[in-house]
């Protein structure tokens, strides 16, 4: 392989550094995120287990979990699995967590636990970089994203896909029916295995009906009239593509316009942006807080009562 870089041999004693510090430039923004996290006072945030319990197996600390979140948030790792594969692979992880690789449930349950103290650790953060000059102050940008649930299409239910979906059990049954109705009239003793068959189809068939028949009952209840069986709250909304859409939820952001920091968020299971402006727009002049504060959206957003 002449004229080619080449690589070291696999199997080549080297020298390398133990200590993990050496591996991490000074620049490295993990070193913000571990500064920053430090110094909060986390029981004032809300989060719990700050004091570890006299009894049982010992626990990771809050502390520790939450710089994990922050850094998947940052490199845009949103997955919990992915987050324990990458602390158990990753030196900016091994650094920042003392070489501490939690499980993935153990990540999910922190993120689900602690919804409330993200949120404020999110505003003592947007207080830092306005104490540190970094928003303009006079200028926001707001527009939404449509995340994906863990809600499958499937298993979002509307009383149209009720209805449809009813409408084609009911004509997967008849066309079982139609042959055990001519296997009958044929040959009464030749075909008992096959009828046998499609008589078990049929009571899956019916079962299902019956399992429709509850999920409607529940879907009456639902102010919005649509009921999502894995995550309750997530809703069925469109996307640009034609004919797709997502059961998720639409994540409001508004963004400085001058370093595009996100100084407020909300997650809304709304559709559309409709209805989102003006919550948005104050929240954003609070967390920005200056007295005056321009707007730019897209069309998404028009109404006149929001306006």
């Amino acid at each position: 392989m002449k004229r080619f870089v080449e690589g070291d041999d696999r199997k080549q004693v080297a020298l390398l550094s133990e200590c993990v510090d050496d591996c991490i430039e000074a620049d490295n923004p993990v070193r913000v995120i571990d500064a920053f996290v430090d110094e909060l006072d986390l029981a004032e945030l809300g989060f719990d287990r700050i004091t570890p319990a006299t009894t049982g197996r010992s626990s990771y600390h809050p502390r520790v979990m939450l710089k994990i979140y922050i850094y998947g948030y940052v490199n845009r790792i949103p997955s919990s699995r992915r987050l324990e594969r990458e602390c158990q692979r990753n030196v900016e992880l091994m650094w920042l967590t003392g070489r501490l690789a939690p499980d993935f449930k153990t990540i999910a349950d922190f993120r689900r636990d602690s919804g409330m103290a993200i949120r404020n650790t999110c505003r003592r953060f947007v207080e830092l970089y306005r104490g540190l000059k970094l928003l303009s102050s006079d200028m926001a940008a707001i527009d939404g994203s449509k995340f994906k649930a863990s809600n499958s299409r499937d298993l979002s239910y509307t009383a149209g896909k009720i209805d449809k979906r009813q409408q084609q059990i009911e004509e997967s049954v008849q066309r079982y029916l139609d042959p055990i109705e001519t296997a009958d009239r044929t040959s009464p003793t030749g075909f008992a295995a096959k009828t046998d068959r499609l008589y078990e189809k049929i009571a899956l068939l019916r079962l299902q009906m019956r399992e429709l028949a509850q999920i409607r009952k529940q879907l009456e209840k639902q102010p919005d009239k649509q009921l999502s069986m894995t995550d309750p709250d997530a809703r069925s909304m469109a996307t640009s593509g034609r004919g797709s859409g997502i059961v998720g939820y639409n994540v409001q952001a508004a963004v400085d316009t001058k370093h595009h920091l996100v100084v407020e968020h909300e997650v809304t299971n709304m559709g559309n942006d409709h209805g989102q402006l003006s919550r948005m727009a104050l929240a954003a002049k609070k967390a920005m807080g200056g007295s005056n504060l321009k707007v730019v959206a897209d069309r998404g957003y028009f109404s006149g009562p929001e306006i």
